[in-house]
């Protein structure tokens, strides 16, 4: 394993190299989730937003930071430009980083409700036992992963705790979108199977038609929602499909990037069903905020 002392490296790189591993870009598309699972609740918009935005924040913050803390070994082999194996990053700054940033989001969601906080220990939890022992599973990776995504939406809802037991089938959608992106990503360093791409791209269809179904929900306006699925449709099927034609680590790599960043217009068109087409759009702003973080920092 490649280590280099911290003290060849600047505070700044040192600080630079911690904020990488918290994948800010990625972040930004847990924002989206919450944003939508309060639209979801009917809450008014006020401080129990804002809390529930730093608990998502610290929960994926801190879930992809022990990505790499468990990972460290293997990425010192297959991507040796990160920052734990270039020596920017210490093993024990990193899971001391991860610690904070998951107790900052539980104790957060606690400002919120009971049961926001046994969402975010649910999440915290969820995310820990990906890292270390089902991320490389076939099988429970997709569904692990999911799972998280579908809880940090609950999260959203969470701001209305009554809410939750009417509206827990929305978890359902992101579970298997995040599934479709899991199971792709599995060959994005020595390159995928096309039936992989495959099962992927039925994953994504399932999570497309959920939120169709949605439709059928009283208050909640499928036309409001269909001009985000179409964007979404267009983003994501055309680099999958090129996946699945062509499994290699780089193609693989776009689609997974893509099936990342556009996990924000699937939660912009729920939004926009539940709350209109301008808070749809505010949904999808943050896509644009997703994106030019992803110029600069990585995102898988």
């Amino acid at each position: 394993m490649t280590t280099v002392l911290k003290s060849n490296y600047s505070l700044s790189t040192r600080f630079w190299a911690y904020l990488q591993l918290m994948r800010p870009a990625n972040i930004v598309t847990a924002w989206a989730d919450i944003l939508t699972g309060f639209a979801a609740s009917g809450a008014e918009l006020g401080v129990p937003l804002a809390w529930l935005l730093l608990a998502t924040t610290g929960l994926y913050g801190g879930g992809v930071v022990f990505n790499d803390v468990f990972d460290a070994e293997l990425d010192a082999i297959e991507r040796p430009e990160r920052p734990i194996p270039t020596g920017k990053a210490s093993i024990f700054g990193a899971t001391s980083l991860g610690i904070v940033l998951l107790t900052i989001g539980v104790v957060a969601a606690a400002q919120v409700s009971l049961l926001s906080a046994v969402i975010a220990v649910f999440v915290a939890i969820g995310a820990l036992i990906y890292d270390a022992w089902n991320k490389h599973n076939a099988l429970l990776s997709p569904i692990n992963m999911g799972l998280c995504r579908g809880g940090n939406l609950l999260l959203g809802v969470s701001a209305i705790p009554a809410m939750v037991t009417e509206r827990w089938f929305l978890a359902l959608i992101p579970i298997f979108y995040i599934a479709a992106v899991t199971a792709i990503s599995r060959g994005e360093v020595h390159g995928g199977k096309s039936s992989t791409g495959k099962l992927a791209l039925l994953l994504l269809a399932i999570a497309l038609g959920g939120v169709l179904a949605l439709g059928l929900l009283p208050n909640y306006s499928i036309f409001a929602a269909l001009p985000f699925l179409a964007l979404l449709t267009a983003q994501v099927f055309p680099p999958f499909i090129a996946a699945t034609k062509e499994p290699n680590a780089d193609i693989i790599r776009k689609a997974v990037k893509a099936g990342v960043l556009s996990l924000i217009i699937l939660d912009a068109s729920m939004a926009a069903g539940f709350a209109g087409g301008l808070y749809g759009l505010l949904v999808l702003g943050l896509l644009f905020v997703s994106i030019t973080l992803a110029k600069v920092f990585v995102v898988t």
